[in-house]
């Protein structure tokens, strides 16, 4: 639920997401996630009203849980024994208080995994012609055994030749959207082959279709790979998983 100042409305279910989102804070449509709606809302420029608040949602993986921030609104994307009286006495707020580490430990619990905290970007798959091809051989990269672990149904892409292991992998991720992952060889950076790699993978995507990437903010040369290929900052999150 909404919280600023007073409760409002509890929010909806699990699903996926349509391709013509609605206005942010309208109600999901049957079977969609209320998270990927508004997450396609703000891709389309339609952000959470700045209020300094946070509401919550149900988790769309079980036992993986998360913590999202836009400008001044926060959505915690956790359990329901995960009360209310909770998470406002962690701080909790639109304003930071969301993502205060103190907070996500205490959530975790001593022997959970907590994730980085990330930068949300979104960018649109364009349906061209594509250099990728179905790579998997690559399925034992450390990226693509981390996407395995807390997304679905990954799909491993790279380069044609054994001799190339740089990868991209397309996911159901985050509150079942797209999601893509990439790494390009250590010695092929720096030259532009990230933002090409990353363009090659929107190919594969559907025109139009929604695409998000959770990146870490010091991961510059990812960052800017995403921006030159199309891919705008949304927000932040930060996943986690609890002990037990």
């Amino acid at each position: 639920m909404d919280h600023r100042s007073r409760r409002l409305a509890p929010v909806g279910t699990v699903g996926g997401v349509s391709l013509d989102p609605p206005s942010a804070g309208s109600p999901s449509s049957a079977g969609e996630h209320p998270l990927a709606a508004l997450i396609a809302a703000a891709a389309a420029g339609r952000f959470p009203r700045p209020d300094g608040g946070w509401h919550r949602v149900p988790p769309w993986r079980p036992g993986l849980e998360a913590i999202f921030s836009f400008t001044a609104h926060a959505v915690f994307a956790v359990a329901p024994d995960i009360t209310d009286h909770r998470l406002a006495s962690l701080g909790a707020d639109g304003f930071g208080g969301a993502h205060d580490p103190r907070l996500i430990t205490a959530l975790a619990g001593p022997d959970g995994w907590i994730d980085v905290l990330d930068m949300l970007m979104a960018g649109r798959g364009t349906g061209a012609p594509s250099r990728l091809v179905d790579r998997p051989d690559l399925t034992g990269h450390r990226r693509a055994r981390f996407a395995a672990r807390i997304r679905d149904h990954p799909r491993v892409l790279g380069y044609p030749g054994a001799e190339r292991s740089a990868l991209a992998i397309i996911s159901g991720g985050i509150a079942g959207l797209t999601e893509l992952s990439f790494e390009l060889e250590p010695g092929r950076r720096g030259q532009g082959g990230g933002a090409g790699l990353v363009a090659d993978a929107l190919a594969v995507v559907p025109a139009g279709q929604l695409v998000v990437a959770a990146v870490a903010p010091g991961n510059a040369a990812s960052v800017r790979a995403l921006l030159s290929a199309g891919f705008v900052p949304l927000g932040s999150l930060q996943l986690f998983r609890r002990s037990g």
